[in-house]
C-alpha cells in the first residue's frame, strides 16, 4: 500500500508541475511496434524522482490487450533483494499516435498520464519513454543488463533529448538475463 502512495504521489506531483524548469519532452522520434506493449521491461536509468526513492530492481510487465493493456509494475525497496512492492493499473495506447503515446490509469481512474516513447532500438531491445513535461524520463530494457555499448548509445540518446541528471537501479545478477 505505501509504494502504491508513494507512486501515485509523484504521478500527481509530475501531472500538476506545470510551472516546472524543466522544457517539454521533445516529440516521439518514430513510430513504436504494438509489442512495445507487451511483456518484461527493466528499468535502467530514470530521472530522480519521489515516486521511485529506494526503488531497486524495477520491472514493469505490460500484457496487451487490443489498444488497451494491463501493468504489473514491482520495486524492491532498499536493495534488489529488498521487500517487493507491487502496483498495478492499466493504460491505453493515444489513438492516431503509433503507438508512441500512452495513458495509465491511477486513482481507481480518477487520474490519468500521459506517456511517450522518444525513441527505441530498431530491435526493440530498449526504449526511452518519458512525460509530456519534460519532467521524468526512463531508460528500459528488455534486459536486466545491456550490454555496455548498446548502453553507452542509449544514454547518449537520453541525454541528447535533455536529460542530464539520472540515476541507475540496481538488478540482481543474473536478473533477466
Amino acid at each position: 500500500m505505501r509504494f502504491s502512495k508513494i507512486v501515485l504521489t509523484s504521478v500527481i506531483a509530475a501531472t500538476l508541475s506545470g510551472g516546472s524548469a524543466f522544457a517539454a519532452a521533445k516529440p516521439p522520434a518514430k513510430p513504436v511496434s504494438a509489442q512495445f506493449y507487451s511483456g518484461r521491461w527493466y528499468e535502467i536509468a530514470r530521472t530522480p524522482n519521489t515516486g521511485q526513492r529506494n526503488c531497486e530492481a524495477p520491472t514493469t510487465d505490460f500484457t496487451l490487450q487490443g489498444a488497451a493493456f494491463k501493468v504489473r509494475q514491482v520495486c524492491h525497496r532498499g536493495s534488489p533483494l529488498g521487500e517487493e512492492k507491487v502496483f498495478t493499473t492499466s493504460g491505453k495506447i493515444v489513438d492516431g499516435s503509433q503507438n508512441t503515446r500512452f495513458t495509465m490509469n491511477f486513482l481507481g481512474g480518477l487520474r490519468k498520464q500521459e506517456y511517450w516513447v522518444l525513441d527505441c532500438a530498431a530491435d526493440g531491445s530498449w526504449a526511452i519513454m518519458a512525460t509530456p513535461g519534460g519532467n521524468y524520463v526512463w531508460l528500459i530494457s528488455r534486459t536486466a543488463e545491456m550490454p555496455v555499448a548498446t548502453k553507452a548509445i542509449a544514454l547518449e540518446r537520453v541525454k541528447a533529448l535533455g536529460y542530464a541528471k539520472l540515476e541507475f537501479p540496481q538488478h540482481p545478477p543474473g536478473a533477466g538475463a
